[in-house]
């Protein structure tokens, strides 16, 4: 799958701004990765949430930097980060897929702004010819972003399980997207 030249860009709708991530970032990640209520379905890493933080927002920095998609910053319009979402290749089940990731601070979470940036990202996937399908790989557990991907037009497809956590994978073809 490759990243068009305007993923790595900033992208609007209609309530946020999202932007790549940068270093500034760690900083609140690790008030997001202290967060017991936040992480209760993260996948673990089994760091402290300091290095946790900054291998995450590096990992991320580093698929920008091999032209491979990446989570991106969601900012409110007053600059307020809030979370993050955006493309992420992944393999389940021996399978390549093209993921909607998200993880919003708890405080922004029933506002309506994963399910907003979830779709931006369903669309511009679908838009941008990068894919047929795009999944959301969640906690079977996991109910708030089942609904998120439900609202994003997605249908569970399969069980599984993915980094050591028995997963349900949502998904959407850009034919059932139209």
């Amino acid at each position: 799958m490759k990243v068009p030249h305007n993923y790595i860009s900033e992208h609007r709708t209609e309530c946020m701004i999202m932007r790549p991530l940068t270093v500034k970032h760690i900083a609140p990640w690790i008030g997001f990765l202290r967060d017991k209520t936040a992480i209760r379905y993260f996948p673990e890493r089994g760091l402290n949430p300091d290095e946790s933080a900054k291998h995450w927002i590096e990992s991320q920095l580093l698929r920008y930097a091999d032209g491979r998609f990446g989570l991106m910053s969601l900012h409110l319009g007053d600059g307020t980060f809030i979370g993050q979402c955006g493309l992420i290749t992944q393999e389940i089940d021996g399978e390549k897929v093209l993921e909607i990731g998200y993880h919003l601070f708890p405080d922004y979470w029933g506002k309506g702004y994963a399910s907003e940036a979830a779709i931006y990202f369903r669309k511009f996937a679908f838009e941008n010819g990068i894919t047929d399908q795009v999944v959301s790989i969640i906690h079977t557990e996991n109910e708030l972003s089942q609904a998120v991907a439900g609202r994003n037009g997605m249908k569970l497809w399969k069980h599984s399980s993915w980094n050591g956590k028995d997963v349900v994978v949502f998904a959407v073809s850009k034919s059932e997207s139209l």
